[in-house]
């Protein structure tokens, strides 16, 4: 009886595979977490007392502070911030405001002092920097209302309004975290009053005499707004007393947040002077990259038990299957290298057998006319080439709009939906245009390839036609709600070029940058003098493109999202014509990946 080799194969292929992966899954399931967890708390802990080092040597203002918060978080992509011993952050003097106090209720002591408030507890920093800040008389000059609580001599601010009436309407600021700290820690008393006796409430009045607000690159570290909830959630547990530091300097918590779980650690420190202060980092245990590297160590094992098993299973496949397949392979490697002399024996009467025949039989054929068939091949091969590389792109951009129109006509054609007749024949005509469009940049890529179009020349002003294709673009940026920058920090200046062509290399550039800039993202377009020649230079925020696309660019009916979908580009010309009328001004031009976007950039020779 015949015994396919197809059944051999398929059956021992899938036990192998659904052991492995069995295998796999296990021990996902039941150990990698707990391998992952276990190695990034090590990790974070080693790190944590090098970063100790690190700032009780260097640290001494709010730049040092910073530098070495930001360059933990990047190699260790873990938030961390050092706490005063009442759970302040600390080096926060970049944003902070300070209020004369002039009458105070509940503690006369107070009165006449000034008070010294972290802002990152109750404004969020991108507010002063809005356009409309919501709570506009937080300012020098202003008078404010705090209410607070007198803890360990000193005064834990709670609220803040223009006045008593505010201290608890839309327009009051609040530490939300202490608020809610109070509430619970209230129902732990008989009364309101014994609570009271053991946190005096303060209510106090005064004048704004400072605000100050960190500036640049200081800003970042008071934008992370789930670590700065979690630090000021600490604070009120640390001046509740509910932090237990008793039985050790150094704890980790669990937290978890929108489904996704993170550890706390908390270091107990002591300063340069001596006092106590804390380290508060935060890290996610479900970052992608991390995960990444973990589950390369964590594959390690699983690729030494894999490896034993496919060493078992070829020794198998070479003894009973593989020996055929092996001796087909040589014969066929013979072929390869246009030897047809060597033919396979018939053994069997399987796949196997009936697949060396078919092999006997192609060799022969194959010998008498493999040179016929070289010849045509490698002609053939340099045909379809060219061919397909046209064909693709074209057929693809023209495929959807005939769809369109067969589907508009044939809704017309059958009466349906004849209260809609204009609109399909809309429809229609935006197709047809979209076609007229594709063949017109078309023709005029191949006018501009032919070599036959002369470009004429001619002065004008640049900075002109900046302004000019701007404003033509400019309603397609405010649909995405992006922001445009404009910069010519030259002195008004002509250049030598073609008008016409060049205005259509910026219009394709700034389009090119408008569809792919994510929404409320910054488009920057600069001009600068380089010697004898002028640099324009279009560069989008948000988006990059992939080093291996970046010289595919330039390539007609290339697209870097290999999709090619209308919605998310255009049909692959603009760029192409772009190179073609930049060469034949003669003058450099490319694209590369900034920091944080996508440079475009070309040169025009400046008036002699």
């Amino acid at each position: 009886m015949k015994k396919g080799i197809v059944l051999k194969l398929f059956l021992l292929t899938t036990a192998l595979c659904m052991f492995i992966l069995a295998v796999i899954f296990i021990g996902q399931t039941l150990f990698f977490k707990q391998f992952y967890v276990h190695q990034k708390v090590g990790d974070v802990k080693t790190a944590l007392q090098s970063f100790q080092k690190d700032y009780l040597k260097n640290a001494g203002d709010v730049q040092t502070a910073a530098k070495l918060e930001q360059e933990f978080y990047q190699k260790h992509n873990t938030w961390i911030a050092v706490l005063d011993s009442q759970g302040n952050l600390k080096h926060a003097d970049d944003y902070f405001m300070e209020v004369s106090l002039d009458r105070m209720v509940g503690e006369p002591d107070f009165a006449g002092r000034s008070l010294k408030i972290p802002l990152y507890k109750f404004i969020r920093v991108e507010e002063f920097f809005g356009n409309v800040f919501i709570t506009p008389w937080i300012k020098e000059g202003e008078r404010i209302t705090v209410e607070g609580l007198q803890m360990n001599n000193q005064l834990v601010i709670q609220r803040m309004g223009r006045n008593v009436a505010n201290l608890r309407d839309e327009n009051s600021l609040q530490n939300q975290q202490m608020v809610s700290k109070e509430y619970a820690v209230v129902a732990r008393y008989p009364s309101v009053f014994q609570y009271r006796e053991r946190y005096p409430s303060i209510l106090a009045t005064g004048t704004i005499t400072e605000v100050r607000i960190p500036e640049g690159a200081g800003s970042s570290r008071y934008t992370n707004y789930l670590f700065l909830e979690r630090i000021k959630a600490f604070q009120a547990d640390l001046l509740y007393g509910d932090y237990d530091h008793t039985g050790n300097a150094n704890q980790i918590m669990d937290y978890e947040e929108n489904r996704t779980n993170y550890k706390i650690f908390v270091n107990q420190i002591e300063d340069r002077n001596g006092n106590p202060a804390y380290i508060f980092a935060m890290t996610s245990l479900q970052p992608v990259n991390e995960a990444a590297v973990v589950l390369q160590n964590y594959y390690l094992y699983i690729i030494i038990g894999t490896l034993l098993l496919v060493l078992m299973a070829s020794f198998y496949y070479s003894r009973w299957i593989a020996r055929p397949l092996l001796r087909i392979n040589r014969t066929t490697q013979q072929m390869a290298g246009l030897d047809f002399s060597e033919k396979i024996p018939v053994t069997t009467k399987d796949e196997i057998g009936d697949l060396s025949r078919n092999i006997n039989e192609l060799s022969d054929r194959l010998h008498s006319h493999i040179l016929q068939l070289e010849q045509d091949i490698e002609k053939e091969k340099q045909l379809e080439h060219t061919r397909k590389e046209f064909i693709s792109g074209v057929s693809h951009e023209l495929k959807t709009p005939l769809s369109v129109i067969q589907s508009c006509l044939s809704i017309l054609k059958d009466g349906v939906a004849s209260h809609k007749k204009d609109y399909y024949f809309e429809a229609m005509e935006n197709e047809v245009k979209k076609m007229d469009m594709l063949i017109v940049d078309m023709l005029e890529l191949a006018k501009y390839e032919s070599g036959t179009y002369k470009m004429q020349m001619e002065q004008f002003p640049l900075d002109t036609i900046l302004t000019q294709t701007c404003e033509k673009l400019r309603s397609e940026m405010e649909s995405k709600h992006l922001h445009l920058h404009l910069h010519t920090d030259i002195i008004p200046v002509n250049v030598v070029a073609n008008q016409l062509r060049i205005e259509q290399v910026l219009v394709n550039f700034l389009t090119n940058a408008i569809r792919y800039t994510p929404e409320h993202k910054t488009i920057i377009i600069s001009s600068m003098e380089e010697k004898d020649m002028v640099k324009v230079c279009i560069e989008n925020k948000g988006a990059h493109i992939q080093e291996e696309h970046l010289k595919k660019i330039w390539d007609q009916f290339y697209r870097a999202e290999s999709s090619r979908h209308r919605s998310t580009g255009g049909i692959g010309l603009g760029l192409a014509i772009s190179k073609k009328i930049l060469e034949m001004h003669d003058v450099p031009y490319g694209a590369y990946n900034t920091e944080d976007g996508v440079m475009f950039y070309f040169y025009l020779k400046k008036e002699a």
